[in-house]
This record gives C-alpha cells, structure tokens and sequence, in this order.
C-alpha cells in the first residue's frame, strides 16, 4: 500500500525507505538462514543432494542384489542381503560403503510397478540408510572391477510398521577421484513383503504348472509289428534327462501344491521313446535311439508327481486357437482336427500316467482372446477359457483385483490369469539379481493383492508362460514356496478357481478382434498352412479307405495332423512348413506303394482277345476296396467287353487281371487303366498303353477256309486210298499161306521153301506215301491265330504280343 500511495517519478519519502528496507531485510531473513545452514548438512544429505546434480550419479556403480533371505521376513528374523557392485565408470572410486534403505511402505499395485521401473537414486523418494554397523566398507574400486557384499539387519532395526509392502534400497555411497565429496553412486531397489501374522482372509491362489515341449515325433513309422516310431532328433531325450528342462520342471513341480497343466503329446513321445524308436538323420535313413530307459525313468517319476493332483490336459499337441479362429475356421474341415485332438487328449494322459484330467479348459497363446478365438475354444467342447487380465481388462473402476472366474455367456466361463504375477518370470532368469528381483516382486504383488479391500475372499489364477526355462522353473518355484509357506495366500485348484463366485463388478465382455495384439497375430499360424493340413487329410482319408487294417495309419498320420497345429510352431515358420511338408511327403510314398504296372504297347490279332493289368501292394498289409477300370481311347474301334473290376491285394503281392476286348477295326488305340476307390475317387497314376488291333478281314477268312476244306478233302482222298491198299495186302498175305503150307524136303535132308518177291514199287509202298502227306501233325500245318473271349488264365490259341 507504500507502494501504491507513491506517485510516479517522484523520490520516496525517508520514513518509506526505511520500512521497505525493513520489510526487504525480514523477508530474506529464512533464505541467508538456508543458505548458512548448507555446509552444515549431514554427509548423507549432502551425498544425495550432490548425486542429483551430478552428471554421472547413481549409475556409476552397477549393485546386483543376488539374494535377500528371508524373502518374507516376520518378527524376530535377521534380514540378509547378498550381492556385488560392480563400477561402470572410468574412475577409481574410494571411501565407499553398500548400505540398505527402507521405506516407506507403499498403498497400490501400481505403485509396485513405479518403483521397479525407477533405476536413479531420488532423495525423498529413496529412505535414509540403516547406516550404523549395518553397512559394507568398499574402501578402493577401480574402474570395470567388481566387489562382493553381504549385510545382515535384525529386522527390528528396520522401523517397519503395519502389514505391507516396503520398498528396500542397495546403495552405494563414495567418492570419485573427480569429485571429493560422498555422493549415492548406485542404487538396486527390490520389495520386502511384511505380514507376520496370518492374515484374517487369505487369497485363494491357483498356480498352474505346464509341462509342455514342442513337437518331435513324426508320422513315420517302422514296418514292423511294433511300428517303431520315428523322431526328427534326440531333443526331447535331452529335456526329459537328468537336469533338463522338463526334468527340472517336474522335479520342482513335485514339491509343490500346483495344477499340472499336460501336453497329451508330449506324454505320447515319451511314452513312444520308451518303447524303442528311431532318429531320422539327414541323408533320409534312420538311426536307433539309445534313450529308452531315460523316458521310462521320467514317465514313472510323473505318474508319482500327479497322483491325486490337479491335472489339467490341453487338446493333442495344443494346437494354436488364435491361429484356428483367425486363419484356420475358413478352410473346410481344420475345426474338425480340433474336436480330434480335445476326444484323445484324456484317453492319451490316463492311459499313460494313470489319472483322469479335466479336458473343460482351452488355454490361448497369452491368455488373449477375442470373440472369434472363444468361439473356436469352445467349439470343441471346452466350456472354460483360460485368459488373462491385460486381455480381458478391468472397466468397472474396481479398487480391488476381482476373482478370475467370469461368465462371458453362452454358458462359457472365462477364467482371467492375473497379468502382473502370471509375466513376473519372463526374461533371462539366469543371472541371481534378476531371479531375486523378481521373486521379490511377485510376493510383493501377492501380498498388495491380499492387502486390497473386498468383501470376499478372492480367488487368483497365475498362468505363466507355456515352455518355463530351467532358471526361469526355478525361480518360479522358489516363490512359490515362499508363497505356499506364507501367511496371507492359501493354494487351489484351478477347477475350483473356476468355480468361485464372481465378482459383481468385474468385467465380463470380451474384447473385440480388432483389440487382439499385433505381435501376436505376427506370430501366428498362416492360412495356407491349414490348407496344407486339409490336403493331407483328404488323402490320408482316401488311404485308409483302401487298407484291411487302417490304423496303422489312422494313429500316426491323425497325431501328425494335430502337430501341424501346435502353439510350438509360433515364430518358426520354415520349420513349420517343412513339417507339415514332411508328413504330407511320406503319405504320398506310403500311397504310391499300391500302383498299377506300367504296361508296354500291345499288339491285338483277332477279333477277341483278353489284356491283362497287374496292380502292385507293396505295403505290409493288404488292400481291398479298390475298384480297376481299363478304358478304350476308340470304343468304336477297340470295345472293352467286362467293366470295372474290384481289387484285393495282399501285402507285398500282385495281381493279374484280364479284360475282355472286341476289335471293329485296325488301327491303334490308347487304353487307359486306372485304380479308383469304392466312393468313386481315382487313386494313384493311371497306366496308358497303345494296342495296335490288326482284325482278319473277310476275304482272308475266305481263302483260309478254302484251304481248309482243300486239306480236308485230300486227307478224306488219302484215308480210302490206305483203306484199299490194306484190304490188297491182306488177301495176297492169304494166298502165299496156301504156298508154304507145301513143304518140299530134298534128298540131302534140307527143307527148301517158296519164296515170292515183292516189287519195290508195290502198291503198299504208294499206299505209304500218300499216308504221310496227309499226316495233321507235320510242322507246315496252319494253327489257329486267336481264341475266343475268355476271362480265364491266357490259354492255346490267345496271342496279345507285348
């Protein structure tokens, strides 16, 4: 108001100047206060007051945290924290010491995010060192060189106050030689769930546990009695033996209160490893495996492990809903391989382990769905849809996380995986900062969960990721033993998670297609690839119609159908492809193993002859219901006389059949023979051949039958001309009997006898001759060049010259 009572460009009075000077001094009283007060600051404010406007900070020194026992600490317990800190930058730092800082305790979910996401020190934000003796010295660290530390805190050192979740700091303060003052150099924070007392509710909480490969098992099968199968390579023998992935996975499982979430597949080659099998190798020939005891030894430990458990079985080789809803539903009859894998899944994993799992629940890549991925989940049988809540979000404004169980309608339950613990295990698990880190984490997540108010108690449904790493197993076991041992969650089922009532608020629609995530979709399953898949089964079909043993087929090919499916394929196309190129490769071999003979060109004399097609089995068993047609090219002038003939064929055999023809005409024709199944469909390669038909005309018949009668007569000539002669011969044998019936003796004592000479041109001498040119059995005589039609085995007198 001094001010204002002044006027313009004139001087202030005295007794004003002295009361602005006055009010000027009193109002930067508190500031030269401050001011004064600086270099009297603690070294540890000043440190972090320091790091914030210093340019290399909190990330000079890298801290991993590699382990923090107890991870849940209660009243009376000593907290350890382990770890090394590692310098990032080009200077030595000196004077240093590792300290832990905690608090304050935070309120929401998502402040548990925010805090994991900050990586710079934040005065304020960031809690006092413990300090006192509960810090590590680091008195020299030179540039890239790292130390290890270990502090122990009892944890009534720790100020902690009501049941919560506290954020816990690693720092580092020292020096620099470029900058001589204390200073926070690193900072790794973690979280440190306090309930030490048992919670009045507890969360109900389902963890499912997947015991899931990707496909190894081929279509192809050995000969033999047993079938031995046939694998692509020894991988899955690696997985299931001693310290692998699947060896761990159900090592860990074992010791803890999960639902077992099976690949039928993955029991399947197990099951078929044991029994004996066989390695393709990259020639094209096969190897024995030598792994039959290892896959003998796992299948026994998992029956003992799922005894009396919660077993959940996915369909056969967990074929790819996302892919089927988006791509697949448009070819003709992919859904119906769908409905196949759902029916053999429960058979598969009670006939291999000896329980009975629920077949009700359909797990999408994720948990993502949309209404045309529900629709193909349920189309098959399932009435439960496994999804998870950055999928199905939350809109009602709830305060609290909902129960998993939601009826999104049509009688289908989804049953939504909590996003933040089912991803709390992604990622290199390897190294112990990050498996601490994130152990830590998803117990925090758990216990804010419990802390939430609600009415009811709530049931929670962790869904990780289908094929876990080894570290990635480990760490997930790790806390879920912390978790199962605790005091604010209880385990369940995952049948009886999705049973529990719903939440009234939460949200029930399903979002729509255009919401799936595009990195997923990228990931997917082509369309040209259920193409490929319909293609083999149609032909697998019109196999099996013709074998009298079917399924020595219907098993391997069906089972190799389903793998073409998988969710394993998601990012390997090539190796996606050359599978189901594979499979569809081997059928067509095993088919062309029943074919026709190729026939050479024939040549056809007459007017009727019969030609004969061979049909060749070269399979181990026999085939029936096939149908042979032989077809003329001319009917005009070459006429197939008996239509279609059915086939039966018994393993590696032939058979001959003949068809009758009938020639109009000379020229040649192309025959056609072709093998159909009985509903009409043709099967293999037809056979084509060219007869060359030369038909006797008539004039030609003519003369031939003149020559015949001529031959005729002549022998009718000669025949009564030997009659004659023989009647001749008789009566003069007669007349020389009356002769030497007159014996003369001589006076010496010698009988002498009549004797009558024959002429050498007597008549039974002419009477020979004309015998033998009359003879029908000398080499000159005509035979006949064709027989008449017969469907019998060729016989004398049929000629078809090949």
């Amino acid at each position: 108001m001094a001010e204002a009572a002044d006027f313009q460009g004139t001087s202030p009075s005295p007794a004003r100047r002295w009361l602005r000077r006055s009010g000027a001094l009193l109002a930067g009283a508190p500031l030269l206060a401050g001011l004064l007060q600086l270099p009297l600051s603690t070294p540890s404010q000043a440190a972090e007051q320091a790091s914030v406007a210093d340019a290399t900070g909190s990330g000079t020194v890298d801290i991993s945290l590699d382990s923090l026992s107890p991870s849940t600490p209660t009243d009376g317990d000593t907290i350890t924290v382990s770890g090394s800190v590692t310098n990032k930058s080009r200077q030595t730092v000196t004077d240093a010491h590792v300290g832990i800082r905690v608090g304050p305790s935070l309120n929401t979910r998502s402040a548990i995010d925010t805090v994991a996401k900050r990586t710079s020190f934040q005065p304020g934000l960031d809690a006092a060192e413990v300090g006192g003796k509960y810090v590590a010295k680091v008195t020299k660290l030179a540039s890239g060189s790292s130390q290890h530390f270990s502090i122990s805190v009892p944890v009534k050192e720790l100020d902690l106050g009501a049941d919560g979740v506290y954020q816990l700091g690693v720092s580092l303060t020292g020096r620099t030689s470029a900058q001589q003052w204390d200073q926070v150099l690193g900072i790794e924070r973690t979280f440190l769930p306090w309930q030490p007392d048992a919670a009045d509710t507890k969360t109900r909480t389902t963890y499912l546990w997947p015991l899931i490969s990707t496909v190894h098992l081929t279509a192809e099968t050995g000969s033999d009695e047993q079938q031995t199968p046939v694998f692509k390579n020894d991988d899955l023998a690696a997985e299931i033996a001693p310290g692998g992935r699947l060896d761990q996975l159900l090592s860990l499982g074992s010791g803890l209160d999960v639902t077992w979430v099976l690949d039928p597949d993955l029991l399947a080659s197990v099951d078929a490893m044991g029994g004996g099998y066989r390695i393709q190798q990259e020639d094209g020939t096969t190897v024995a495996g030598q792994n039959r005891a290892v896959a003998n030894a796992w299948l026994n430990k998992l029956e003992k492990a799922v005894q009396n458990q919660n077993v959940v079985a996915l369909p056969f080789a967990d074929p790819d809903l996302a892919s089927l809803a988006h791509h697949g539903k448009v070819v003709t009859g992919s859904l119906s391989h769908l409905k196949d894998a759902t029916d053999v899944a429960a058979d598969t994993v009670e006939t291999i382990v000896h329980v009975k799992p629920s077949t009700e629940f359909a797990w999408p890549v994720d948990g993502a769905v949309d209404p045309s991925i529900v629709k193909v989940a349920t189309s098959a049988g399932a009435d439960k849809v496994i999804a998870r809540s950055d999928s199905l979000r939350e809109t009602g404004g709830l305060s609290y996380t909902p129960s998993a169980a939601r009826p999104i309608g049509g009688g289908t339950t989804a049953v939504v995986a909590d996003e933040r613990l089912s991803t709390a295990f992604q990622g290199d698990m390897l190294k112990a900062d990050n498996s601490t880190l994130a152990v830590q984490k998803f117990l925090a997540q758990s216990l804010m969960i419990n802390l939430q108010q609600s009415d009811d108690p709530r049931s929670i449904v962790v869904a990780p990721q289908r094929m876990p790493t080894a570290s990635q197993a480990q760490s997930m076991a790790e806390a879920l033993r912390v978790l199962q041992q605790g005091t604010w969650s209880q385990s369940q089922g995952l049948a009886e998670a999705a049973k529990a009532k719903p939440d009234p608020g939460a949200t029930t629609k399903v979002p729509p297609t255009s919401s799936y995530p595009s990195a997923l979709r990228q990931r997917e399953l082509p369309s040209k690839a259920f193409v490929r898949i319909q293609e083999t089964q149609s032909k697998l079909d019109k196999f099996q119609s013709i074998l009298t043993d079917e399924s020595r087929v219907a098993t391997p090919f069906g089972r190799a159908i389903d793998r073409g499916m998988s969710v394993s394929w998601r990012g390997r196309p090539t190796e996606a492809k050359a599978f189901r190129t594979g499979v569809d490769n081997y059928l067509d071999g095993l088919m062309g193993l029943v074919h026709l003979i190729k026939k050479s060109d024939a040549k056809l004399s007459g007017r009727s002859a019969t030609i004969p097609v061979t049909v060749q089995n070269n399979l181990v068993q026999g085939v029936d219901h096939l149908v042979l047609r032989l077809t003329s090219g001319q009917p005009t002038r070459l006429k197939i006389g008996n239509g279609p003939q059915s086939i039966q064929v018994a393993g590696e055999h032939s058979q001959s059949v003949k068809f009758t023809t009938s020639t109009k005409a000379n020229g040649p024709v192309k025959v056609t023979a072709q093998l159909y199944t009985e509903d009409g469909q043709a099967y293999g390669d037809a056979v084509s051949f060219e007869v060359k038909v030369t038909e006797i005309t008539s004039t030609v018949m003519l003369v031939i039958g003149g020559g015949v009668l001529l031959l005729v007569l002549a022998g009718f000539r000669m025949y009564t001309q030997r009659k004659r002669a023989a009647a001749r011969q008789a009566e003069g044998e007669q007349e020389d009997g009356h002769e030497a019936g007159g014996v003369r003796k001589d006076t010496d004592g010698t009988v002498d006898t009549e004797h009558t000479e024959d002429s050498e041109d007597g008549p039974e001498q002419a009477s020979g001759s004309e015998s033998g040119a009359g003879d029908p059995e000398q080499p000159s005589d005509p035979t006949l060049d064709t027989a008449s039609e017969s469907a019998d085995p060729s016989g004398t007198g049929e000629r078809v010259d090949r």
